[in-house]
This record gives structure tokens, C-alpha cells and sequence, in this order.
């Protein structure tokens, strides 16, 4: 295949997903909204209602707690929803039923069929992403204050978070059995939430040294610091040049391993 062949062909097992989607809408609107609202509801409107919330110094005096988590939010938006477009229905197309052989039979390399599956789920993560942003002005009991500091720096983010985030779900995808779906979420996508840098800023891990350089193996930290560059710049975050390579360098891997993995299972 040539290099505009093989776009095409992309580009057209993409719209043939995205036409599934757009079929199926409001199962994907509940589906994607849910996640999302649920965490600002709670972190935004509960935590604070009830005087459990918490502000953040080092730089960020003054500041709610409400704004400390809302980029975190959109990052753990993103990788929920990239993660569930995935690895969900993968584990189930090469399980017994075999029903990725449908889509292999197309006359493509399956390394694109692999690729195609990472793009759907990131165009999904964004939606996911841009979701958050009108429920924490409406939802939230005290003042968010946020804003976009750099707007090329915001989309590269979330361009490169919701790629990873859809490489981490097709690595999920063919690593996990369907019987073992439970035992996904609970080993590997609620520890990287909780050590993701979502309710919390990497720099205040400066307290507990070993866990602040272990979390930097988790791919949600990155994306966490990248959006508090991008839209919380008074709160303290990582450089933001540090957040897009580590992020360019994990996406990369994670592409590899996840495409990898996919032509293994399918070919056997």
C-alpha cells in the first residue's frame, strides 16, 4: 500500500466506527457523560459542601480545592472513557466469539487495524475531555477558577493524552481475558487514578520522595500536570515541556505494545 492508500483506508475504517457510534448516541452520551459527572460532582460540590475540601499552598494559596482537581478530572475523564471504548469491546472481539475476524478480513495490514481502534477510542477520551469543561461551571459550590494560559499547549495535551489513553486501553484489550475485566480495573486503572496526580499536584509529593519518583511510570500523572499547565498555571505543576515528551515517549510505547499484542492474539 501506498502512503495515501493506506490513509484512506484509516480514514474509512474510522468513519465506519464513528457511524456505529453516532447510531448508538445516547447509550455513548450516558456512557461518556457518567464518569465525568460523577467526579465533579463529587470533588466539586460534595467534598466542599460539606467542608471536606481542601486548598493547596506552594503557589496556589487561596485557590479551592475545586480548582486543584478539575484538570485532573479531565485527564481521568479521558483515560475512563479511552480505556472502556477499547479494551472492553476488544477482549470480547478475540475472545470465543472471534468477531475481530470480520474486520481483519479487510484487505489492510492489521498493524492499521490496531491503529485504527487507538484513534476511535481517543476520539472518544476528547469528547470525554471537553464534557468536563461546561459541568464545572455549573456544578461545582465554590469558584473554579480556570482559564486557558497557552491554547497550543492545551491541545497538544489533550491530542497526546487521549492517544495514550487509547494505547493504554488497546494494551489492556489484548493483555486481558474477558473473565478477567474486574481484575483489569481493579489492578491497574483505579491505582493509576488514585496515583495519577487527579486529586493532588506531582510537585506536593515533594513529602513522600519515593512515591513522587514511582509515579512517574503512570502515564495519568503527565496528563494531569500537562491540563494544570494548560489551565491552572498558579498551581504548582511539572514543566510543561517534561509533561508533552513524556507523554510523546509513552505514547509511543504504549502504541508499540498495544499493536504488537493485537496482531499476537489475532493471528493465534
Amino acid at each position: 500500500m501506498t502512503d495515501g492508500t493506506t490513509l484512506r483506508a484509516l480514514w474509512g475504517m474510522v468513519l465506519r466506527d464513528l457511524t456505529v457510534l453516532r447510531r448508538n448516541f445516547l447509550p455513548l452520551m450516558v456512557r461518556t457523560v457518567m464518569n465525568p459527572l460523577l467526579f465533579v460532582f463529587v470533588f466539586t460540590y460534595v467534598f466542599p459542601t460539606i467542608g471536606t475540601g481542601v486548598g493547596v499552598g506552594r503557589g496556589g494559596e487561596g485557590l479551592g480545592y475545586a480548582t486543584v482537581v478539575v484538570p485532573g478530572l479531565v485527564a481521568v475523564g479521558m483515560v475512563f472513557t479511552a480505556i472502556s471504548a477499547v479494551a472492553l469491546p476488544l477482549t470480547m472481539e478475540l475472545g470465543a466469539t472471534r468477531e475481530i475476524e470480520d474486520r481483519v478480513l479487510a484487505p489492510v495490514a492489521l498493524e492499521l487495524v490496531a491503529l485504527e481502534k487507538i484513534v476511535v477510542a481517543a476520539v472518544q477520551g476528547i469528547v470525554a475531555g471537553l464534557v468536563v469543561f461546561p459541568l464545572v461551571y455549573f456544578i461545582p459550590a465554590t469558584p473554579v477558577h480556570v482559564h486557558v494560559a497557552s491554547w497550543p499547549l492545551l491541545i497538544l495535551v489533550v491530542l497526546l493524552a487521549s492517544l495514550a489513553a487509547g494505547a493504554l486501553g488497546l494494551v489492556l484489550g489484548t493483555s486481558v481475558r474477558p473473565q478477567q475485566i474486574g481484575l483489569m480495573f481493579a489492578v491497574v486503572v483505579v491505582p493509576i487514578t488514585f496515583l495519577g496526580c487527579v486529586y493532588y499536584p506531582w510537585a506536593l509529593l515533594a513529602a513522600i520522595p519515593w512515591l513522587q519518583h514511582l509515579v512517574l511510570i503512570n502515564p495519568l500523572v503527565y496528563m494531569s500536570e500537562g491540563l494544570r499547565a494548560a489551565l491552572t498555571p498558579d498551581l504548582p505543576h511539572m514543566p510543561p515541556g517534561a509533561s508533552l515528551g513524556a507523554l510523546v515517549a509513552q505514547t509511543v510505547a504504549l502504541g508499540w505494545l498495544g499493536v504488537r499484542g493485537f496482531v499476537r492474539r489475532t493471528l493465534t
